[in-house]
């Protein structure tokens, strides 16, 4: 199949597209343009439509394959970013053809894994959710019958209905406070202090459910992360279920650059690492420095003598590594005394062959 760069447009590309088309709308609404700065603005919403239409031609060639290059969430975003503008071409006013365009502010979703796990937290946590907007109806609708009976023969025109006095509940709930109305009675006015912690109360509530409901969305995503990353290091292979289960909590995932220098001859040494991909060198008096791959560890000297880092490691190409700092390795050497034999000989014969980190 024919190569498509628009069909895999990066996040940070379509953002900077969307945010120059929304910027051209904004700019558009001021009436002391000139002429023709308004020509090459719209000529510029025009340049970027005509980029959307093509990325538009290539998600729905993909769509269509089925090749599981495109979603459906993306076909029918870029199906809007050129559809809604060209109908405001087609059928609005001329003052407000440009407005259409407004439908960009989509288009960086097309890929966000932000908005995937708000969905996923946002469901996991409905039923809290449900019961906390619950109560700010009840809060709602009692604060606003209870402000009208006090105060609806001192402000008819404010507190004449419940209907009015819920655009108060509103305003004084969310503790936003706008005073354009405001009670005038002693009453009125000791309601809208406990109408206001109320409020506190409600949004904190929501505010807490939601980012406890990230946290452990998140921490279960890096827990499948890491379970994945320690399965491919032989030397855990071999544990049982509840001791790899304490190692996937201990290790900590890491991406090295190639080139890059993972830990320094003469330093402090707090941790070890386990290489899952990539290989990293280890410099060595000898000519020919020493080369380990995945499966491979290093730095465990330092974590068993308590000595400076005796060797230089540097990623020889990108390195996924797990690791493990010395507190979490004397945990591992109480609970699994065979991993921790095993790396300390490893240990003990590198330190007999050439230097060790």
């Amino acid at each position: 199949m024919s190569a498509r760069p628009l069909l895999r447009m990066s996040d940070a590309a379509n953002g900077l597209l969307a945010a120059a088309g929304l910027v051209a709308v904004a700019a558009l609404t001021a009436s002391s343009l000139g002429a023709g700065v308004r020509l090459a603005i719209e000529g510029l919403l025009a340049g970027i439509w005509a980029v959307y239409l093509l990325q538009l031609s290539d998600t729905l060639i993909a769509f269509w394959a089925r090749d599981g290059r495109a979603s459906v969430t993306e076909a029918v975003i870029d199906l809007l970013a050129v559809v809604v503008p060209l109908a405001g071409l087609l059928f609005a006013g001329t003052r407000d053809q440009s407005l259409y365009c407004g439908v960009w502010l989509l288009k960086p979703l097309r890929h966000s894994t932000f908005f995937r796990l708000l969905g996923r937290v946002v469901a996991r946590a409905a039923p809290n959710l449900v019961g906390v907007t619950s109560l700010f109806g009840i809060v709602l609708f009692g604060a606003s019958l209870i402000a009208y009976l006090i105060e609806r023969d001192v402000q008819p025109d404010k507190f004449g209905s419940i209907p009015q006095a819920m655009w108060w509940a509103v305003v004084t709930l969310s503790t936003t406070g706008y005073g354009d109305e405001i009670p005038m009675t002693f009453a009125g006015r000791v309601l809208a202090g406990l109408v206001m912690m109320s409020g506190i109360g409600i949004f904190a509530l929501w505010a807490g459910i939601l980012a406890t409901g990230f946290f452990e969305e998140v921490r279960r995503q890096d827990f499948v992360r890491n379970w994945q990353l320690v399965a491919a290091v032989p030397l855990f292979q071999r544990l049982g279920s509840a001791a790899f289960v304490e190692i996937v909590r201990a290790l900590r995932p890491r991406v090295v650059p190639s080139g890059a220098i993972i830990c320094r001859k003469g330093e402090a040494g707090d941790q070890m690492f386990f290489i899952v991909e990539g290989r990293v060198t280890i410099a060595t008096p000898s000519p020919t420095p020493v080369e380990l791959g995945p499966g491979s560890f290093f730095g465990e000297m330092a974590l068993i003598s308590g000595e400076p880092r005796s060797a230089t490691v540097t990623a020889e190409t990108e390195v996924s590594l797990l690791s493990l700092y010395s507190e979490d390795f004397q945990m591992l050497s109480s609970s699994n005394p065979e991993i921790a034999e095993v790396i300390r000989k490893t240990a003990e014969t590198r330190r007999g062959r050439t230097p060790e980190a």
